[in-house]
């Protein structure tokens, strides 16, 4: 969780942010993973999907895909993954929505990208790099 911060400090958005700090454990570059959630930051850059909430799924699919691209058997197991994240996410933020969570039309921010992407490393910590059973 603190590297998620010392991204976020370095000037990465909040996608960069969670995703960077946890790809060298799925096999990917920092670089790599950089450039992949660029778009993504500032909820998909047009406000909508939550940058945390995207980087949680770029690492569910890094940490599930069995990499065949023709009859891929992993896909199901990537989904619930990700549902069992958003749930934990939503718990405390409530929305997915960086424009919702940021307030811009009620005024009234539900949380702070830091809180988000603190949520979204909780959850990336709990669900994904848990040990398997």
């Amino acid at each position: 969780m603190a590297k998620v911060k010392e991204n976020h400090a370095k000037g990465y958005n909040c996608a960069q942010s969670v995703a960077c700090a946890y790809c060298d454990l799925f096999g990917v570059k920092e670089e790599e993973a950089f450039r992949a959630m660029e778009a993504f930051g500032g909820g998909m850059g047009v406000m909508t999907t939550c940058g945390a909430v995207s980087a949680m799924a770029y690492l569910a699919g890094l940490k599930n895909s069995d990499c065949k691209l023709e009859g891929s058997e992993t896909k199901s197991g990537s989904y619930r993954m990700m549902r069992r994240m958003v749930t934990s996410f939503m718990f405390t933020t409530k929305s997915l929505i960086c424009k919702e969570i940021k307030g811009v039309d009620s005024g009234t921010p539900i949380r702070s990208c830091e809180d988000c992407m603190s949520d979204a490393a909780k959850a990336i910590e709990k669900i994904l790099l848990a040990p398997e059973d």
